[in-house]
Formats: C-alpha cells, sequence, structure tokens
C-alpha cells in the first residue's frame, strides 16, 4: 500500500485496486486571511479515489471537492457503512475532552485494505480512548494518530492509544510543522515511542516500513 501525507490530517491509501482519501482540504488562505494562525500546507490537487472519508467537519478536514473520480463519500457518521472497499467501521468520540460540547463530534475510521486493518483517529481530542471504542476498533495494523495537542490528543495521551491498540505503525500527524504556526512539534510523542522511522518523503509504501518487537512510530517528511 502506498500512502501519502499532504499534511495535517489528510492522507492518500493507494492500492492497485482502490484509493481512499481521508481528511483533505483546500485552498485555507482565504479562511486564515487576518487571523494570527499560519497555515501553509498547499491545497491538494490531482487525487482522485474510490472512496473519500471524513472524520468531522472542519475546513481543514472536510474539503472533498478537491477530490476527483467521483468518490463515495463516508462523512461525520458512526455505524457499519458499505463501502468499495468493503465494510467500514465509524466509531463515533468526540473532538474536545467535554463530551464534544466545544469543538463537537469526531469519527474514528477503522477499515480493510492491502491486507492491512488502518485506523484514521481524525482530531480525536477525549482525554483517553473508551474500552468501548478500543472494543470497535479491534486490531490495528496502520494507525494514523494526532499528536500535537491543543484541540487534539497530545503526547502523553496519543502514547496511551499506541499502548493500548498495540498498532505494527503509527503515523502521527496534525502536529507543528514548518507548514504549520499552531500545535506542538511531534517530538514529545516520538520520545516516548522506543522505535522511531523518519522518512526522507512524504509518500512511503507499507511494504518497505521496518517491523520491530513494538509498534513503530513512522514520520513521513512534511509536504
Amino acid at each position: 500500500m502506498q500512502v501519502e501525507w499532504y499534511g495535517q490530517s489528510a492522507f492518500r491509501l493507494s492500492t492497485p485496486e482502490a484509493t481512499v482519501a481521508i481528511d483533505p482540504f483546500g485552498d485555507l488562505s482565504a479562511r486564515f486571511a487576518g487571523r494570527d494562525i499560519i497555515f501553509e500546507y498547499p491545497a491538494i490537487e490531482g487525487l482522485t479515489a474510490e472512496l473519500l472519508l471524513v472524520t468531522h467537519e472542519h475546513a481543514d478536514h472536510n474539503g472533498v471537492e478537491v477530490v476527483g473520480g467521483d468518490p463515495a463519500i463516508v462523512r461525520s457518521t458512526a455505524g457499519r457503512p458499505e463501502s468499495p472497499i468493503g465494510e467500514i467501521t465509524a466509531v463515533a468520540s468526540e473532538h474536545d475532552d467535554a463530551a464534544g460540547t466545544e469543538r463537537g463530534p469526531n469519527t474514528i475510521f477503522a477499515f480493510e485494505l492491502d491486507g492491512l486493518r488502518v485506523c484514521h483517529f481524525g482530531d480525536f481530542g477525549q482525554s483517553a480512548l473508551r474500552d468501548e471504542q478500543a472494543a470497535a476498533i479491534g486490531h490495528v495494523d496502520l494507525l494514523f494518530l494526532p499528536v500535537g495537542g491543543g484541540p487534539t490528543s497530545g503526547a502523553e495521551q496519543a502514547a496511551a492509544i499506541v499502548a493500548h491498540l498495540s498498532p505494527r505503525w503509527v503515523v502521527p500527524m496534525h502536529y507543528r510543522t514548518p507548514r504549520i504556526g499552531f500545535l506542538e512539534t511531534a517530538d514529545a510523542f516520538l520520545e516516548l515511542m522506543a522505535h522511531v522511522e523518519r522518512l526522507p518523503e512524504a509518500t512511503f509504501d507499507t511494504a518497505e516500513l521496518p517491523v520491530e518487537a513494538g509498534p513503530v512510530a513512522v514520520v513521513p517528511a512534511a509536504p
């Protein structure tokens, strides 16, 4: 499976059979103009997919208009919807630690692709993962997890989720990079991980990732 990180929580997951896009964004320069916020990831272009997943309805996650190919769209929901790649597990969660009353709901998506169990946490902001949520997610091979704090999980919360789910690989997301002027960096989270693999590009292939005794933090280069 080829994985491409576009920044923030946006990813492309591609196999010869299908492409899944998650939490895309477009040109946000006008939205942040005049505000003390730096968001300099380039707008996503040229992306087509069979399936598009949107974890929640914030502008840096729900730019469905940038994804071509007339994908099936599953957005901001919970349940077990069918999709072009089979059944998806959509787990209800919150974007904050106040039962969603501050920043609203968030969906954790888990699904099978290319023989791997993939899980994307969106903007998970709960103080901890609940046991019933972990049970619904089940086994995870490849985990995409916010680590930058602020309105989402920070280093210690993210590390606790990794310990709970025991994925083969965890890809940190939604953290401060040279393109982002808010959130915390991934450094504190990576210091809590026994195995860290820093990649030279924003794109990688899961077949080439190392497999260690414990979870490996896989860090693509910022786009």
